[in-house]
């Protein structure tokens, strides 16, 4: 009595549920693991065919036939319900993954109420014999009851990698822009930065240019750039670029000081030295088109 109250008041262990992570390695084993088993599925029903038709004529292999057709169903109906949990759908695996075998055992019996030729007795066991190979190669129920409690594998387990930025110089700022603005999901996806030139102290131009042949710079929101930089968004201005199509655009950030403005350096630094008596009275910013460019 003391047991039986001891057994009634413990509680049964609750299921657990482990889940296997999808390892490239572990799914590229599990599907070649799959295509051994289809192909001995293929290579039993041939040889449970011909163990058939040969016993249409003789009954000597009868018995060894009988013999390999259970120990053979048996085995993979073992390895199948192994560590399988019970229910409807381990039930319903185990019939189908039997009928292949079964069928086959009842044709090779009934072969032996009929030895040898017989007018009658071998057109039906000929006929069935064909049913039972066209049924069981095109339906496969050993391979469909398989997958029931053994889903195949997902050919689709490539890991895919987050693109790279694109980076066109090696200037910081082209650097923090390709890591935080040209980004997927970020304020200019698919955009570089090139020709960065400093104009103040906390100035800047640079061309916005798309890293998609063919493809337009996107809209980029002068708020998200404000939110990023941390500075006012009436300090960023984004705009054409002279003589450039829509896949170069100009970025401006802050106010460009004098002394850093281009015509006040070439007055200053450039026209005395190289070219005297000149001005500067624009500038076209930019590169010269290549030919990868054009044909892009």
């Amino acid at each position: 009595m003391a047991r039986s109250g001891k057994r009634a008041q413990t509680q049964a262990l609750a299921p657990v549920d482990v889940q296997v992570p999808d390892w490239p390695a572990l799914a590229r084993a599990r599907r070649r693991a799959d295509a051994v088993r289809s192909a001995t599925g293929r290579l039993a029903t041939l040889a449970g065919a011909v163990a058939a038709a040969a016993g249409l004529f003789t009954g000597d292999v009868t018995i060894p036939s009988l013999l390999a057709t259970g120990a053979l169903t048996l085995t993979g109906l073992g390895a199948l319900r192994l560590w399988k949990p019970d229910g409807h759908q381990k039930a319903t695996a185990s019939v189908l993954y039997l009928m292949p075998g079964t069928s086959l055992a009842a044709l090779l019996v009934a072969q032996q109420f009929t030895p040898g030729i017989h007018p009658v007795a071998t057109p039906v066991e000929a006929a069935a014999l064909a049913v039972w190979t066209a049924g069981v190669w095109a339906v496969r129920p050993a391979c469909i009851g398989r997958r029931l409690l053994c889903p195949p594998p997902s050919r689709a387990l490539a890991v895919v990698e987050d693109a790279v930025p694109e980076v066109l110089c090696d200037h910081p700022v082209a650097l923090w822009w390709a890591h935080n603005v040209a980004v997927k999901d970020g304020a200019g996806p698919a955009t570089a930065l090139e020709t960065v030139e400093r104009t103040g102290e906390q100035a800047m131009r640079a061309i916005i240019r798309s890293t998609v042949p063919g493809k337009p710079v996107p809209k980029i929101s002068t708020e998200a750039l404000s939110a990023l930089m941390d500075m006012p968004e009436d300090q960023i201005n984004i705009g054409p670029v002279p003589g450039r199509g829509a896949a170069y655009r100009l970025l401006q950030v802050g106010q460009p000081d004098e002394g850093h403005d281009a015509a006040t350096v070439w007055a200053a630094r450039i026209a005395p030295l190289a070219m005297p008596d000149t001005v500067l009275t624009s500038v076209r910013t930019g590169r010269p088109a290549t030919r990868s460019d054009e044909e892009g």
